[in-house]
């Protein structure tokens, strides 16, 4: 209603917003937006009432709602009044630092507005871009590329440290910023590397084909054939590429040429251009398929669709000479057939294909004149003047009377046909004079009085040419030979010939002419640049930062930890210094300076601030110890299946003793049969990329009746990706997979109340995923809650000082990110289920699980 009211009356709002203005801090965050939206439509109208608001943003970026700061730079970067651009810049510079990725997101797309807006500002602006694009957060990663690809595209240098650490974000970064990413590292291999060696591709289709060798650029053709499926405007870009492609490399797509096929149901567009990827997959193999396709095409109620199956059929005749002659008889078939476009188009064809072998077919030439007095296609009855023109010794009784009927309805005729008919005069006049002298100055004498100017010019060229008189210059001597010269045959090529110079899945691509803003891709370079530049110098930890003029102090329970606790607990620190070395560096040296403090200092990404918490929840929290382990096993073989060995396994909920990173599970190998079993171990791993697995040691033997259990630990990554592999014995291989729930990818975190709300704190907005819950009130009791809660993840509970509100702190096993499980309980019999994490995909997995568990009875 607001809106309507501020759309409506803009003209007179604005003294509203001085009230707005006074008062901003009291506003709903809905009301806010509204403003906000109203602001950037209509600010450029009246700018000195819009600066007015400009301090409430500037106040607004400092709010603690990540939210509320990234739609105050929005608004502000929207803004296009000159005057504010330093303000502007300023505010785009502490949002780059800022400790949320979706600030630092929208500091991205501050850059290419405020660029738009003064292009003066670009030195400065490509500081701040450099700076986000060390960001390790894949929520900025597409936003700073597209700011890049606007400000500087030119200055690759700044790609070179942080080219690897794009590719491993690829995969996670959200589609649009895959798509920017991609045609960004599209043109930087291309300036980086020689030649295409499978190294440097990357699963992406116009990459495969812009720099990967032939033999590993044909993987591309199944997946580009799967996105035909989809909707009609996603078609039509797959198969211009799918055309460009298969002109150069036919046996990429020849495996899927059925998937070519038109449909009834196709539009036209995608209909024409099925029919060029048919033409492009032709050969001696396939064409006698392809011509019985191609007869069905021709039937079709759609008029241009079986015009462009004509030209294919003409073009499948040129390169392929083994069908030459029979595509050349069902055209001429086609001169019978009702339609007249289609006996239009078909002579077209026809008279191309007589341009190569004239000789052989005066038979056709003949039965062609024959069809003038029913074709009323100018460019039917062109071509069939043309042929007549061409072959008028071959043809001596037919083309007199040709010339005799098209003159009686010279006037009438197109201007296309009255040039051939002029032609055609010329010709019988230099061959055949005493039969047609009269009838070609007639036609030389109307053509001189028509309306054309082209006519009448090429009516008295052919004159001066034809017919000597005194005023004839040395070329009358060579008319014939003029006229009459052997001509070139057409070549029949496809339209898509030489767009393969352009990108694929570019818009130069499509419309096949350099865009607007389009960046060619660079030749291979003769020597390859330096290697080096792209790689990342890495500066060693500290292990543990002291404030100055502070000693040390020792930890008084150090002792009571065991030798080996204290080796794993610095390989793990020197393995997480190792993965978080340049950001965490730049931070420690910005503290230590002392030039600025507070949270607009910091410039960490959201992983790695997540890894930070991490860290210190680690140390100042420690490790929580399991609420609930269950019982509950699943199977992994079934006795039937593996021939009387049965498999069972479940998940214990303790550390793992093969790596911290790894989850622990253990199976129950049970021998059902009469005989012992012998050599049973783990065969063929077929993991997802990045999962590993700690097997078991081979068991020599299983006794009947017997029964042993076996410990495993298997990365998960984070994911609930299935780990399949192979149980075998000394005579079978079964093939058995484990999935893990999501509560098991969790270890249980111990933590203090204020703890948690000051994590929770830091993981709002983005990282929050929350639903209501519906249940009985004797459902909500707090033993109950926290048995529901940790029979589906392993959590640590939290002390709470609330009696409707229950705490439960994780994290994840891979990746040590902080999961906390919050249950609120409202008025009547309704809950409030609230999870705080980096890892969103997870949340919504536990909160959907925990969700029917919690509501039931």
């Amino acid at each position: 209603m607001l809106f309507c009211i501020l759309k409506n009356f803009y003209k007179d709002i604005f003294s509203i917003l001085i009230a707005f203005e006074n008062n901003f801090q009291n506003i709903l965050p809905s009301i806010k937006k509204l403003v906000y939206v109203y602001l950037v439509r209509y600010a450029e109208e009246q700018q000195d009432l819009a600066l007015l608001s400009i301090s409430t943003f500037q106040r607004a970026l400092k709010d603690p709602n990540q939210l509320i700061r990234a739609s105050a730079l929005r608004v502000l970067s929207s803004i296009r009044v000159p005057i504010i651009v330093p303000i502007m810049m300023l505010a785009i510079k502490e949002a780059s630092a800022d400790l949320s990725p979706y600030v630092r997101k929208n500091a991205a797309h501050a850059i290419q507005k405020l660029y738009s807006l003064d292009p003066e500002q670009k030195e400065m602006l490509i500081e701040i871009i450099e700076k986000l694009l060390k960001d390790k957060s894949t929520l900025v990663a597409g936003s700073v590329v597209m700011a890049f690809e606007e400000v500087c595209p030119d200055r690759i240098d700044l790609i070179h440290k942080n080219y690897r650490k794009l590719c491993n974000l690829l995969v996670d970064v959200e589609e649009w910023g895959q798509v920017v990413i991609i045609h960004m590292l599209t043109r930087y291999a291309r300036t980086q590397f020689v030649s295409p060696w499978k190294e440097v591709v990357m699963a992406v289709a116009q990459l495969y084909w812009h720099i990967a060798p032939k033999s590993e650029a044909g993987i591309i053709s199944k997946s580009l054939v799967r996105l035909l499926r989809s909707n009609r405007e996603v078609q039509y870009i797959v198969l211009q590429n799918i055309a460009t492609m298969s002109i150069q490399r036919k046996g990429m797509f020849e495996p899927y040429l059925k998937s070519f096929y038109v449909r009834s149901t196709d539009p036209t567009m995608i209909k024409i251009l099925k029919l060029e990827i048919l033409t492009n997959l032709a050969n001696e193999a396939n064409i006698s398929t392809l011509l019985r396709e191609f007869q069905t095409y021709v039937k079709s109620q759609d008029k241009q669709f079986a015009a462009a199956t004509i030209q294919t059929i003409g073009r499948c005749a040129t390169s392929i000479t083994e069908v030459s002659d029979t595509c050349l008889n069902g055209l001429v078939c086609l001169l019978s057939n009702r339609d007249e476009i289609v006996v239009a188009e078909s002579v077209v064809v026809i008279k191309k294909l007589l341009q190569m072998q004239p000789i052989q077919h005066g038979e056709i030439i003949k039965h062609m004149a024959k069809l003038l007095d029913s074709i009323t296609v100018p460019v039917a009855r062109a071509s069939i003047l043309w042929l007549i023109g061409e072959n008028c010794e071959r043809v001596p009784k037919i083309a007199p009377d040709v010339l005799r009927k098209t003159a009686k309805s010279f006037t009438s005729e197109d201007d296309l046909v009255k040039l051939q008919i002029l032609n055609l005069g010329a010709k019988l006049y230099l061959t055949n004079s005493k039969q047609t002298k009269l009838l070609t100055q007639y036609i030389l004498n109307l053509g001189k009085y028509d309306q054309n100017y082209d006519i009448r010019d090429r009516t008295r060229f052919i004159r001066q040419l034809i017919v000597p008189n005194e005023k004839s210059g040395a070329l009358s001597k060579y008319a014939k030979k003029i006229f009459l010269a052997q001509k070139p045959a057409p070549l029949l090529e496809s339209p898509f010939k030489d767009r393969d110079h352009f990108q694929l899945g570019t818009l130069s691509h499509t419309l096949n002419t350099k865009a607007t803003g389009y960046l060619e891709l660079s030749n291979w370079p003769e020597m390859a640049p330096d290697p080096s530049v792209r790689n990342v110098e890495v500066i060693e930890l500290a292990k543990e930062w002291t404030p100055a003029g502070k000693a040390k102090k020792e930890n008084p329970d150090k002792k009571f930890y065991s030798e080996s606790e204290e080796e794993e607990d610095s390989s793990e620190s020197s393995s997480d210094s190792e993965s978080e070395s340049g950001s965490e560096t730049g931070e420690d040296e910005e503290d230590s300076s002392g030039d600025s403090g507070g949270d607009s200092s910091e410039s960490g990404s959201e992983s790695e601030a997540g890894k930070k918490r991490v860290a210190k929840s680690s140390k100042a929290k420690g490790k929580g110890t399991p609420v609930f382990v269950p019982g509950k096993t699943h199977v992994l073989l079934h006795r039937m299946s593996g021939k009387g060995l049965a498999a069972h396994y479940f998940f214990p909920r303790q550390p793992c003793i093969f790596g911290d990173k790894m989850v622990s599970v253990q199976i129950t190998l049970n021998n059902t049969t009469d005989q012992k079993i012998e050599n049973i171990h783990v065969g063929e791993k077929k993991l997802p990329v990045g999962m590993q697995m700690h097997v078991f040691n081979p068991i020599e033997s299983l006794e009947p009746a017997g029964s042993i259990t076996v410990s495993m630990g298997i990365d998960f990554c984070d994911s609930t990706q299935t780990a399949s592999f192979q149980l075998c014995t000394k005579d079978d291989c079964f093939s058995v997979s484990i999935q893990p729930p999501v509560g098991e990818l969790l270890l249980p975190v111990a933590m203090s109340e204020k703890d948690f709300k000051k994590e929770q704190g830091m993981l709002s907005g983005m990282n929050e995923t929350s639903t209501t819950i519906i249940a009985a009130p004797q459902n909500f009791a707090s033993s109950v809650i926290l048995q529901k809660v940790a029979n589906v993840a392993n959590v640590g509970a939290v002390p709470s000082g609330q009696d409707n509100v229950h705490r439960f702190a994780a994290k994840t096993v891979h990746s040590g990110s902080l999961m906390l499980v919050t249950v609120e309980l409202k008025e009547g019999s309704t809950a409030q289920l609230i999870i705080n994490t980096e890892k969103t995909v997870i949340a919504s997995v536990l909160l959907r699980e925990l969700k029917p568990v919690l509501s039931q009875g």
